[in-house]
């Protein structure tokens, strides 16, 4: 009898680890469906469908909700399992420290805004010649710029010396140096990202009671709270 529920012992530790995070691996399975999907797409048909969900200028001129969703659901390069291991490196304990809402609202901030700063950056470098007309049709797709956020919105998941500002550090510089070998929008949008990221301190768990030089504590529901009767007199 033993042996026959051993198999449901590692099942159980797995179920419990995805809904932990519930969110990172939704959009991990749906980042596998488009990943088959462009394996098997012809390059030109691939090349289409990747440009219809692009976060040029072009397209968030005319529909930014559409392709501000959909850019993030295909994969700009690398493999998926790729993205596995480093979403559950980074996701998922983003994930289970901020909880799901939170860690959307921080992958909303950085994704639209690195977004708009980087395309914003292209287009004025296309009004004042430093860039060609045609690159308002730039293709621009992937997970890399929420990604970039998530990572620096994890600095203040450690503690505050030394390791916080190594952290940061290694992070920013990360992101910066590609800046000052051959600049391109994506790399802006990065940077825009990790410095977004870093912004989100404020949602992060806890962090009013840090400003007010307090540790954030859970308060546990005793027995007696617990028990049905008369409430005590000025208790809310």
């Amino acid at each position: 009898m033993r042996d026959a529920l051993r198999p449901a012992a590692p099942a159980r530790a797995v179920w419990s680890y995805v809904r932990k995070a519930p969110g990172t691996f939704i959009w991990l399975a749906i980042l596998f469906v488009t990943s088959v999907i462009m394996h098997h797409l012809a390059p030109d048909t691939l090349d289409q469908v990747l440009q219809h969900r692009s976060t040029n200028i072009n397209n968030l001129l005319h529909s930014p909700g559409r392709v501000l969703l959909t850019s993030a659901l295909w994969l700009a390069g690398g493999s998926w399992f790729f993205y596995l291991v480093l979403y559950n490196l980074f996701h998922v304990p983003a994930e289970r420290w901020l909880g799901t809402r939170r860690w959307l609202a921080v992958m909303g901030v950085t994704h639209i805004g690195a977004t708009y700063l980087s395309e914003g950056i292209l287009a004025l470098a296309i009004h004042t010649g430093a860039a060609p007309h045609s690159a308002v049709d730039t293709l621009d797709v992937g997970v890399s710029y929420a990604l970039a956020g998530i990572i620096a919105v994890l600095t203040y998941r450690l503690p505050w010396h030394p390791l916080r500002y190594v952290y940061a550090a290694a992070v920013l510089a990360f992101y910066a140096i590609p800046l000052f070998d051959n600049l391109t929008f994506i790399d802006i949008g990065h940077l825009s990202a990790a410095l977004l990221g870093l912004a989100c301190y404020p949602i992060t768990p806890g962090a009013r009671a840090r400003m007010r030089g307090k540790r954030p504590r859970r308060r546990r529901r005793t027995r007696d709270e617990g028990r049905a009767g008369p409430r005590s007199p000025g208790r809310e």
